[in-house]
Formats: C-alpha cells, structure tokens, sequence
C-alpha cells in the first residue's frame, strides 16, 4: 500500500542519496526536506530560502547537497549542518537546474536566464557561462563517464552538449518540443530527452542519431528516470501516469496510475523505492513486497544413513556420564512469521484451506494477536480478489460462532472500512459481502428472538416462586394449629 506525504507545495524535484541509507530529497516551495527511506516525517529539513527552491541533488558520495532558487542564486549544504556552505551568485533569473560533475569539485547549472553556468565548489567562482540557449534553461545532467561532459535542455526545443575545456557547446540535438528532462546511460553513449508527449533516445556517439522516438503519453513527459541496472527507463507525464519501458525493445512493460499529475519521479540505488511527486503537492511513495526466498534451495543436506545407525547399540560403562540432547522445538509456520513481525504473511499462512476448515481457532487467534500488536489493519490491506473473497468467506462463515464473534466483528469492521471504495468492481466480492451482511441480520434476529424468550421465562418463574411462597405459608400456618391443638387435649 503506497504512503502519501503531502508538502507545502508542488514537489519540483526528488532525488535519492548514492550511498546507504539511501534518504532521499524532496523539494517543494520554499523547502528541502530529507526523508528516511521508511519515515513519514522528515529526518532534516533546509529552509534557508527566501522564496522557492529549485532542484536539490546530491553529490555522489551523498555529503553534499546543491539546490537552485527563485531569487537565481545557488546554495551548497553539507548533510550534516543546516547553513549553506557555499553561495553562487551570477544567475539574474530563477535556477531550475543544479547539478555535480563527476570530479566532485565543479557544480553546472542553468536557469532562466538562458545561460548554462560552470562553477567551483572550494573558490565559491564562476569557471565559464554559455549563453548558446535561446529560451529557459529546465533540464541538465552530467557525464558519469567524462568529468569536463554535461548536458542541457531547454524551451528553445534544444538539448546541448558542453564540454568544459571548449568555449562553446560541442553537440546540439533538436528534439523538437520544449524540453522538460534530460537523461544520459551510465555508459555515456546513449542520451534519453523527454519533452511534450515524446520521449527520445539519441546515439551520442554518432552525433546526436535518433534511435527511438516513444508516444505513449497524452500529455507533456516531465520527468525521466533509470533504474540500477539500465535495463528499465520510467517516465512521468501530466497525464498522472507512469510508464516503464523496457530499455531492450522500448515496449511498456509496466504503468502505474496515480491521482493528479505527475511533476518529478526517483527510483532508489536498489530499486526497491519509486518516489513521485504531483502538482497537488503530495508525495507518493511505494515499496517493493520483498521476493520469497526459494525454499529448495535453502534446505539443507541430510545426514547419511550410517550417521543415525553409529553408536545406537554402545552400551554405557558404570562410570560415564550420559548426557541427553536437548529436544529442539519446532515452531509452526505462523509463529516464525509471527516473531518475525510478518504481520501479512503470518495472516495468509493460517488462511490456508486446511487450518480455516479444520483449526478455525488457530485461524481466529492470530487476527487477535496481530490486533494487539496494532499490525492488524496493515496486514488485511493490500490484498487481491482472490484473497479478499477468502477473508470474507471465512468471516461470513465463523462470526456468528460465539467464541469467535469478538474478534470477527472488528476483523469485519476493518475489511469493510479499507476495501470500501473498491465495491462494485468484482462481482464475488460483493457476493461474499453481501452474505456478510445478510449472516449478520439473521444473527441479530435470532438474538432479537431469544430475548423475548428470556423475557417470556423470566415472568414464568417470578409467577412460579410466588406460588410457592403462598403454599409454603400454608404449611406452616396447618402445622402451628396442630401443635396448639394437642397441648389442648393433654
């Protein structure tokens, strides 16, 4: 189930620390906060900005951060402080775009003022400005490869090369559209720009060559992404999608919807996070489930036959002393989930056909252990059809069973509350609800019944002990007269 954030503003730029444990920075308005990768506060904020902020990158040993701002300065943080430590100042217009070289010592950036800037990190000074763009400055990149390469992207419908030991840009590609994002393999040959509704993919070593022209938006692509390994390429649109393309044949393998559009995207190191930032200033993160480990290969090998045979007929001298092995507890499959705090898995290992059928109170007890961790909503949440019309089968069924209807009803209560917006979309889980609802009226008419039974008894006994009391007064009224009767006669 994604975690959503929400920011002060649109979220203009993410990016992911290269180093463990892999935070990641966010920028919107006039902030950068730092999350952690699993916190849904942030660890670090920088709010040293006197309007908005721009395009906040880290440096590849994750110790630095630059970012750009409206007022057309540059501010360089160190991780650990909250002051800048350095100030570049030189741009007249806002700064879109801020980013490292791959020597460490040199910041590029470019902004609205049509320039492309180089700097020096330890001087705090200006190496060299080009002024070849005709229009904002949006998009950049460097060369993971050459330390002096990096790329810029432009409204003026252009992608520019710069080198730093020339004076003027060594490529230019025309891509056609304003340019929102631009994107360089880590093998430095081949170059992804994104702008309108295309994505293209350019051959820089023969020249700028077109290879691939992508139309799978309906609306402007503004941000582009790889993952660890190259063999993925995500783009985010306005169109509040994201595509992934296979980098092999350029087909969509894999898209992801999301409510408003889509401003920036970042994949984490170990492509184990996908972070998105919309318009409406929310942030989105998901997590990947953890791959199960393969249980064949995991076992280990069992001991030869001779092992268990060796010693089993050796008789114990008067003098040794015999020493017992301790007999090792074996846990069931729920309860190493359990102590392992796999609160899902722990819930799907006991909703297994023969535990449900045959053990229902097994099945009932770890809902009611992981409702006392607090784990229990989490653990019902994120289920497919399949799963959810399990659930609903076995809580339909066993809920009216009164060793069971406590924790059943809040179990009932949770499912119906997450997977509420979802009604109407598969014909069996509205059956089985609808079976739900009716298990449950029929229960409550039976107790509706059963207390007037107990009403209607309750007056037949209170009539029966009044009638008691009565001949038991008699009784004793018939003994007393008797008595005073034969003291009479003697």
């Amino acid at each position: 189930t994604p975690v959503q954030i929400k920011e002060f503003g649109a979220v203009n730029k993410i990016d992911f620390s290269p180093v463990p444990p892999y935070n990641y920075a966010v920028t919107a308005s006039s902030r950068i906060h730092i999350y952690g990768r699993y916190s849904q506060e942030p660890i670090k904020t920088f709010s040293r900005f006197r309007d908005a902020a721009y395009c906040a990158t880290y440096r590849d040993d994750g110790r630095l951060l630059a970012a750009g701002s409206e007022d057309g300065g540059i501010r360089l943080f160190d991780i650990s402080g909250k002051a800048p430590l350095r100030q570049f100042e030189g741009h007249t217009k806002p700064v879109h775009v801020v980013g490292f070289l791959s020597d460490k010592y040199r910041i590029f950036s470019g902004g609205d003022d049509y320039s492309s800037n180089l700097w020096d990190i330890p001087s705090a000074t200006e190496i060299i400005s080009y002024g070849e763009h005709t229009d904002y400055v949006r998009c950049g990149c460097a060369s993971k490869v050459n330390a002096d390469v990096f790329i810029t992207g432009s409204y003026d419908h252009t992608v520019k090369m710069f080198d730093a030991r020339t004076k003027n840009s060594v490529m230019t590609i025309e891509h056609g559209h304003p340019v929102e994002s631009v994107l360089l393999f880590p093998s430095g040959g081949l170059l992804v720009s994104a702008g309108g509704r295309y994505v293209k993919v350019w051959d820089v070593l023969k020249g700028g060559q077109l290879l691939v022209s992508l139309k799978n938006h309906h609306k402007t692509v503004t941000c582009l992404c790889l993952n660890s390994s190259g063999q993925r390429l995500l783009s985010g649109s306005l169109d509040r999608h994201v595509k992934i393309y296979s980098t092999t044949s350029y087909k969509v393998v894999h898209s992801f919807n999301y409510a408003t559009s889509i401003l920036s995207l970042a994949l984490s190191p170990e492509d184990e996070t996908i972070v998105v930032g919309m318009t409406n200033g929310v942030l989105n993160v998901k997590h990947r489930k953890p791959e199960e480990k393969n249980e064949k290969s995991q076992k280990k090998r069992q001991p030869a036959y001779r092992t268990y045979v060796k010693g089993r007929t050796y008789m114990p001298k008067q003098e040794d002393f015999c020493v017992s092995k301790p007999v090792k507890r074996v846990l069931r499959k729920y309860d190493k989930l359990l102590r392992s705090f796999q609160s899902s898995k722990a819930l799907d290992a006991v909703l297994e056909p023969p535990i449900m059928l045959h053990t229902p109170e097994v099945t009932v007890a770890v809902m009611q252990e992981l409702h006392r961790r607090g784990t229990l909503r989490s653990a019902l949440a994120g289920r497919d059809e399949k799963q959810v019309n399990l659930l609903l089968t076995f809580v339909a069924r066993r809920v009216i069973e009164p060793r069971f209807t406590p924790v059943l009803v809040t179990v009932a209560d949770m499912i119906t509350d997450i997977y509420q917006p979802v009604v109407g979309q598969s014909a069996i889980v509205d059956k089985q609800f609808l079976k739900l609802q009716e298990a449950i009226g029929k229960e409550i008419d039976y107790q509706g019944e059963l207390l007037e039974v107990l009403g209607m008894m309750d007056t037949l006994f209170a009539t029966f002990t009044k009638k008691r009391d009565t001949c038991l007064e008699e009784n004793k009224s018939n003994g007393l007269t008797e008595i005073i009767e034969t003291n009479r006669n003697y």
